[in-house]
């Protein structure tokens, strides 16, 4: 099988298109043909080995071999079934994660998978998992209904663009902080009030916010509390600042430490790649209009582009690999 591999950190220059053996599943597993894998941010942090912080879990000094094929996300269509595994045969389609969805095979546990809904394209199918996932899972903060105010910070990438159409199903008054240029992306997915980075200030509506999901900025946690209701819930979605060593990380951290000692609930929010949550968050993707943008797509041969274009942060929406 065809296969993105890498030996060593560093940059997209550093990946191969290679000829791998096909892997073997077993109890417990799947074994999938992938037709098309998404790309996130976190491939991206794996690719090049940062944060140093993550290093014992990737590999010191290189990465180990579970992590030398990037991406998470994936859909296609089972190919064979391990021992003693049940509730799937060869030929379902399937979504979900994987350690390495790069290649044209890929063995994951049945307990991070889930049926896609048959609304979406295999593209958009392979676009929810990872992003789709950690936004459902944020927004579970909160009791998210009719009238609850949301504000999502960085609402143009894979996470923040889907957390829009999933408050704003929910009932909720959304706000999205986007960049300039990005304003009717946000009103496309859903936003009822657009701010823009740089030149709109966080409190320029006025609102104190129920919710306010923080998605890879650098603000500083006064002003992010600042638009926070009295009782209001802070959830930091990682950060990109903050250099080589944490890349922000301790910036989550630090708010989950200060949640004890103020009356605001401040949240270092994980997201969790389990196949019941993707199976839930699928359900309300089939029943509302709900849908991942897929921003543009690449061959498998160019996905040293597709993870460049993620890595630059470029996307609006999700960059999808497609293999089949």
């Amino acid at each position: 099988m065809k296969a993105i591999t890498h030996a060593r950190y560093g940059g997209t220059d550093r990946l191969r298109l290679v000829d791998a053996p096909a892997p073997t599943p077993g109890e417990g597993e799947l074994l999938v043909r992938v037709h098309a894998a998404a790309v996130d941010r976190g491939t991206w942090h794996v690719m090049t080995g940062t944060p140093l912080l993550a290093r014992p879990g990737f590999g010191l000094r290189a990465p180990r071999p579970r992590w030398r094929t990037p991406g998470r996300d994936f859909a296609g269509v089972v190919e064979a079934v391990g021992s003693g595994t049940t509730g799937w045969s060869v030929g379902d389609p399937v979504h979900g994660t994987a350690d390495g969805s790069l290649a044209e095979l890929l063995v994951t546990s049945t307990e991070r998978v889930a049926r896609p809904p048959s609304a979406l394209s295999t593209e958009e199918a392979a676009a929810v998992p990872v992003s789709g996932l950690t936004a459902f899972q944020a927004l579970r903060h909160v009791d998210v209904a009719e009238g609850t105010r949301v504000l999502v910070v960085g609402s143009s990438g894979g996470v923040g663009h889907l957390a829009v159409q999933l408050a704003a199903a929910a009932g909720a008054e959304v706000t999205a902080v986007c960049g300039p240029g990005a304003e009717d992306f946000a009103r496309h997915n859903g936003a009822h009030h657009v701010l823009v980075r740089g030149h709109d200030p966080l409190d320029a509506g006025g609102r104190a916010h129920d919710l306010v999901l923080d998605i890879a900025s650098n603000r500083p946690r006064r002003e992010l509390r600042g638009v926070l209701a009295e009782r209001g819930t802070l959830v930091c979605v990682g950060t990109e600042t903050g250099g080589r060593l944490t890349a922000g990380f301790h910036r989550s951290a630090l708010a989950a430490a200060l949640d004890p000692f103020v009356r605001q609930h401040l949240v270092m929010h994980v997201s969790r790649e389990l196949g019941t949550d993707l199976a839930a968050l699928d359900e309300v993707v089939a029943t509302s209009t709900v849908r991942p943008v897929v921003d543009r797509t690449f061959p498998l041969e160019r996905a040293a582009e597709a993870i460049d274009h993620v890595g630059a942060g470029r996307a609006r929406g999700k960059v999808v690999v497609t293999l089949a």
